[in-house]
């Protein structure tokens, strides 16, 4: 299986998800360490004890993920919005191998969201498999029984590993992404009566915000069940992260009230690229062309701010975000597959024997 990005994701009825929610990884419960019996060489599961070692499971997810690359500051500024995680990191013969990441967000605490990268050179020696093993024994651990995986929609050998051990596919996103070199800025027309700003110039619209976001996110496909946080969490962890800039964060106001919002998340990682977390519109103010001003007055700071490139990924059923993203002319590029599935089997005990 490979990996949602670490940075975290929102979704919206506009539904743009950029860089960034799920980075999991898979536990070993309460053991420190593991060791897989593997013929052609000597693996071992660690839990990351300390940010050198964090460090080297960061490198491995980026080189396998490296459209979505992030930051270890990044990372550290992801987990602490979490309720629970746990960050593993694998080794061959001593050399780093791939990472594993299992995570529970507040917004979901029953869904256990996982990530394992391996690195090309290193698979198909059961690092895979160990890191599946160790997150379904954190999973028990905690009486949780579901994982959501994630695999790119290019990547058909991390989603037939996924599907032989019963993951099924619950949702897609495609991906599109728009070079803003070719491009002039689009103007900003909002329709009468509001007004576009940018939440660095009105910080006291922070509850307006707050507003939008608790009644967009149930809308998003895929998350219909997600739980919102309260405003003071919400505010810290949506939008106070390290990806998250309040010049970059557009808001439409009618008259007192906020109607919509859109954001980007910035990775030290990828300077050149920003990304869309979230184009959110309340339900009255749809289909008036809110979004679209938004969307308009993202593309055209960023092309004002020296971007190269601007990319997003929307489910593939919210149809009105996508006609959006094309008008824009958005491109096709990678997207995600999400599937959910069983713990592995756990191993019996009574099984164990010294034989005859």
């Amino acid at each position: 299986m490979a990996a949602a990005s670490p940075v975290r994701e929102r979704r919206s009825l506009s539904d743009d998800t950029g860089a960034a929610e799920s980075l999991a990884l898979f536990g070993i419960g309460h053991n420190t360490s593991m060791r897989s019996r593997i013929v052609a060489c000597m693996v071992e599961l660690t839990r990351c004890s300390n940010e050198a070692e964090k460090q080297l499971s960061v490198e491995a997810y980026n080189a396998v993920w490296p459209q979505e690359a992030v930051t270890l500051a990044e990372v550290y500024s992801f987990e602490a919005s979490l309720l629970d995680h746990l960050d593993l990191l694998a080794r061959a013969d001593g050399e780093a191998a791939g990472s594993g990441f299992a995570a529970l967000s507040p917004e979901r605490p029953k869904l256990v969201i996982a990530l394992v990268t391996v690195l090309p050179a290193h698979r198909r020696q059961g690092i895979g498999s160990g890191f599946y093993e160790a997150i379904s024994d954190w999973c028990r651990e905690r009486e949780l029984e579901t994982i959501e995986a994630v695999v790119s929609d290019d990547d058909a050998e991390s989603l037939a590993f996924a599907q032989r051990r019963g993951f099924v596919e619950d949702r897609r996103e495609k991906g599109v992404a728009l070079e803003l070199a070719s491009i002039e800025p689009p103007p900003v027309e909002p329709p009468p009566g509001v007004e576009i700003v940018t939440w660095a110039e009105r910080p006291e619209l922070a509850r307006g915000i707050y507003g939008v976001a608790v009644e967009a996110y149930p809308d998003v496909p895929g998350w219909e069940d997600a739980h919102v946080e309260p405003f003071e969490d919400w505010l810290a962890h949506d939008m106070r992260g390290s990806g998250d800039f309040p010049e970059a964060t557009f808001v439409a106001v009618a008259g007192d009230e906020v109607v919509g919002y859109a954001k980007f998340s910035i990775t030290a990682a990828r300077p050149e690229v920003a990304s869309h977390d979230l184009t959110g519109v309340k339900r009255a103010w749809r289909g008036r062309g809110v979004a679209r001003a938004l969307k308009a007055a993202q593309i055209r700071w960023a092309k004002e701010n020296g971007y190269r490139e601007l990319r997003t990924r929307n489910d593939e059923r919210n149809a009105p975000i996508r006609r959006l993203n094309a008008v824009f002319g958005y491109r096709p590029a990678v997207g995600r597959i999400y599937l959910k599935g069983p713990l592995a089997v756990a191993p019996d005990p009574q099984g164990i024997s010294g034989g005859s």
